[in-house]
């Protein structure tokens, strides 16, 4: 049967499989409309003369005209490339892009063909391919994830080959980055070659070319279906197997160090977060203010929970437009100790928390930054009533636990918002002037003491009947206060130790320095010298790593939590 220009374009990629040119393939394997004239021609073709019932005819045309091996002794074979050239040639006959769903089922079937042949000993000609599938399937998954109203038909997908757990529910973007996480992995444990992975010129050879690549797609997906487990195994892989990073281009290294910073973060792990972040920021192109803006929001938190606050310098770039705003009172309530302002501020009601909350920082800020909040309070309350002592004579300088009590006390009672209501004020229970409760009010009931009380709140049991209400919002106590300090000693961010027994706090090494520096050193000094410059998934240069280990990320002690 006549088809000139399926002939001729198989002549074509025939020729460019000749020469191992997979760049030039890549530039003929048209699969996203509009189509060229060329294209539309062909798969006017495909049409009438190869159907869907035809398949056999089509496959012996391709392998007429396709080689079948490799040229030369020991070549490899083609027989995947050319199964990967059938099911190309059906997706462009059968896809209608009007159709979503079905089209990212039939690319999703496109790629995985493109993976098998990645895998043979020729498949590097196919990986740009599999490089731009991937990329064209992560951006169809993600557009699908926010409509709903597209996939709202869709049954439940159990897991598979990829999947965590047996049984459990896989989305449509988590069942993309499963697939493209296998040609990763094929990536990954390339073997050809030399054993560092690096062709005479010290550059990345064969499939390690594409490391990167698929791993930034990958984490993309996971990341946006919040996977964080699935995306410790790229890392993990990756930090046995891949290459030194920096032999990689920027725009590589930027968009994979911007992912394991926000891995660690997530994780807790502040202090190799920054390091990451910091390291894609400055290789960030200036020009790339997006990107740029989407690092700093991270770096930024991550610097303020160690105890580095952004300078003005920072909020004056362009990337950073509008960050004054939301990070400078955080950084200024952090810095007085004021509990009040920095509790209103990070508020679920607060102007900027729908912000905080939709970066996902708000959890973070909230909770992390505390130790730093009652180390300033410790340290404004000795500036306002400390005791500053008497080297020569050999009286510690002291603070009092109850000072920092009152004051503690008095902050939270104002950022509740509470009063004493006159008149009851032998009661045990406490109103917010400002609306706020306890946060079990909504459970909280006078017992049912007949069948029409019990009718009304339902049953409760007899053990229960005499309990008492709790007192209200859970204010600060000596015993917090003393938890506390001695957190903020363990921590090295108080320098001194604790007299139970006199409620005080005593400042060590005012021989060698002022009390206010011996006793309240620098947080982010403190933090960062306990951190290591060694981050997991980060291969460097010259750093040794442990082959044939697993490495679960994600339970190692966070820096100054």
């Amino acid at each position: 049967m006549a088809a000139p220009t399926i002939d001729k374009f198989l002549r074509e990629i025939a020729r460019f499989m000749h020469e191992k040119n997979g760049t030039q393939i890549l530039d003929y394997l048209h699969y996203e409309p509009p189509w060229p004239p060329l294209y539309s021609q062909m798969i006017t073709e495909l049409k009438q003369l190869y159907s869907k019932f035809q398949h056999e005819s089509l496959a012996k045309k391709c392998s007429d005209i396709l080689p079948t091996e490799e040229g030369g002794d020991g070549g490899g074979s083609y027989t995947s490339f050319i199964a990967f050239m059938l099911a190309y040639f059906a997706f462009i006959r059968d896809v209608d892009v009007s159709q979503l769903l079905e089209t990212h089922d039939k690319l999703k079937a496109l790629l995985g063909q493109a993976s098998i042949a990645l895998s043979a000993s020729t498949g590097l000609i196919i990986l740009p391919t599999v490089i731009s599938l991937s990329r064209t399937l992560s951006r169809l998954a993600i557009g699908l994830d926010k409509r709903p109203d597209l996939v709202a038909n869709l049954t439940s997908r159990e897991a598979t080959a990829g999947a965590e757990e047996a049984g459990e529910r896989v989305t449509l973007a988590e069942g993309s980055a499963n697939l493209i996480r296998e040609a990763f992995k094929k990536c990954a444990s390339e073997r050809s070659g030399n054993v560092s992975g690096l062709d005479s010129n010290g550059r990345p050879e064969g499939r390690r070319i594409g490391i990167y690549l698929m791993a930034n797609v990958c984490l993309k997906l996971f990341f946006h279906c919040r996977k964080l487990r699935s995306a410790e195994q790229i890392f993990a892989l990756i930090y046995q197997q891949s290459p030194p990073l920096s032999l990689y281009p920027a725009a590589q290294r930027t968009t994979f160090l911007y992912y394991l910073g926000r891995y660690h973060f997530a994780n807790n792990h502040f202090y190799r977060a920054q390091l990451a972040l910091q390291a894609a920021y400055n290789q960030c192109h200036r020009l790339a203010t997006k990107q740029c803006r989407l690092i700093l929001i991270y770096l930024i938190t991550s610097n303020m929970i160690l105890g580095r606050f952004p300078t003005p310098h920072v909020y004056e770039k362009t990337a950073a437009r509008r960050f004054r705003d939301k990070f400078t009172p955080i950084c200024q309530a952090i810095a007085k100790g004021d509990i009040a302002t920095f509790r209103a501020l990070t508020d679920i009601s607060s102007p900027s928390a729908a912000w905080f909350l939709h970066w996902r920082i708000l959890l973070q800020i909230t909770n992390r930054c505390e130790v730093l909040l009652w180390r300033s309070l410790a340290r404004r309350t000795y500036l306002l009533s400390g005791n500053r002592g008497d080297a020569a004579n050999k009286k510690a300088a002291t603070l009092s636990m109850e000072d920092v009590l009152i004051l503690a006390t008095f902050l939270e009672k104002r950022a509740l918002g509470i009063e004493i209501k006159e008149g009851n004020k032998n009661s045990t229970s406490q109103t917010s002037a400002n609306g706020k409760q306890h946060a079990n009010s909504i459970f909280i009931f006078s017992p049912p003491r007949n069948s029409e009380d019990e009718e009304r709140y339902g049953y409760v049991d007899p053990d229960l009947i005499d309990m008492v209400d709790p007192p209200g919002p859970d204010l600060p106590t000596m015993e917090t206060v003393e938890s506390m300090m001695a957190s903020l000693v363990d921590q090295d961010l108080l320098h001194g130790f604790i007299s139970h027994g006199q409620k005080r706090f005593a400042i060590k090494g005012v021989k060698q320095s002022p009390p206010l520096q011996a006793g309240f050193p620098n947080a982010w000094a403190t933090l960062s010298a306990k951190g290591s410059d060694e981050v997991p998934g980060w291969v460097r240069e010259g750093q040794k790593r442990l082959g044939g280990t697993v490495m679960h990320l994600s339970n190692a002690r966070p820096v100054g939590a």
